[in-house]
């Protein structure tokens, strides 16, 4: 099979080579899971969604979420809001911190962020998603700065607006959209739709971004096939598998395969994860902030079962990096289990 791709995708001053993107999700796309995804081949990460209440941006959450310090470029920071001044400050504040791309959410389904009628709640308001965009791509302009926007299908089934709401974004300039192939109410229940996404494609000429239910190389060449899609945005098949967006975009782009890490690898990938992670974080919080990680890396393997007791326990770095040497010592011992992991 040849490759579907085999040209960069343009974004303002950068040449995006590998069409799988890394999807904006919270408590997972930190900087050093950005910078490990761009190390094994990824091209282009969201950094977590990140407020846009000046009042939160010194809390050391949103410090760590804007934190791009160090990170290969483009550097994308997505925001997150209802109304158009806090948001055109925020877009301001992350340009002037290094921001090289901002993204605006309104496709976040979660409940704490459609109550404040941010996220996908704006489906409902396209005035107001109006004026949201004009004033952070007023804001954006005199550095050149690329605005991106992230939609879900519409609110509800019964009113998918995806078509008007895009067709409005590319009219004021937004520089690529994203969309979710679900609405607000699907949240992330059932399977993802692609035919609006398609519909979508037939009326805008800005780079577009399929995103939903995309966990294989196959399945992103798929997707965009079905939908004519620029690009797949991939994240919660990342978790644990930062290696798939590689994968997914050399197979986008030469129609090979590239292998699943074998088990000594998968070791040291997740040893270099968790050193980044701890520095980041610091020991109380890294350690428990960890867990997740380790949980997704060896989910499926043999005895993880009995092994992920000992990682819930582990209250230092020492007990936790020890603990998980162990349990590899132990998944060496049989060559056919890293050879099945290896096919996997």
């Amino acid at each position: 099979m040849a490759g579907l791709f085999t040209e960069p995708l343009a974004l303002g001053r950068f040449l995006i080579h590998n069409r799988a993107f890394v999807a904006p999700m919270a408590g997972v796309t930190d900087r050093p899971f950005r910078q490990l995804c761009k190390r094994l081949g990824a091209d282009y990460a969201v950094g977590e969604m990140a407020a846009s209440n000046a009042l939160l941006w010194a809390t050391e959450k949103t410090t760590r979420r804007i934190n791009h310090d160090g990170e290969p470029s483009p550097k994308v920071v997505q925001i997150a809001g209802a109304e158009p001044a806090m948001m055109a400050e925020a877009a301001a504040f992350n340009i002037a911190r290094g921001a090289e791309i901002i993204d605006i959410n309104m496709g976040c389904p979660a409940k704490k962020v459609c109550n404040k009628a941010a996220g996908s709640a704006l489906m409902r308001e396209p005035e107001t998603i109006r004026a949201i965009l004009e004033a952070v791509l007023a804001t954006a302009r005199p550095s050149n700065t690329p605005v991106t926007l992230k939609i879900r299908t519409g609110w509800s089934r019964a009113q998918r607006n995806a078509i008007d709401i895009a067709r409005m974004a590319e009219d004021l300039g937004v520089a690529m959209l994203t969309i979710h192939g679900r609405s607000r109410e699907d949240r992330f229940t059932g399977e993802a739709e692609f035919e609006t996404i398609a519909e979508v494609r037939a009326r805008i000429r800005i780079p577009l971004v399929a995103n939903g239910d995309i966990a294989t190389p196959e399945r992103a060449a798929e997707v965009l096939r079905a939908t004519g899609a620029d690009a797949v945005m991939v994240g919660r098949a990342g978790q644990g598998r930062p290696w798939i967006y590689g994968q997914i975009g050399h197979y986008l782009a030469t129609g090979e395969h590239l292998p699943t890490p074998p088990l000594a690898d998968l070791q040291q990938l997740l040893r270099e994860h968790l050193a980044d992670h701890y520095a980041f974080y610091g020991e109380d919080s890294g350690v428990r902030s960890a867990r997740k990680h380790i949980g997704w890396y060896l989910k499926g393997l043999p005895g993880v079962k009995a092994f992920r007791e000992t990682i819930l326990t582990a209250q230092t770095i020492a007990a936790q990096q020890q603990a998980i040497d162990l349990f590899f010592e132990q998944h060496h011992r049989d060559p056919q289990e890293a050879a099945d992991h290896a096919l996997a």
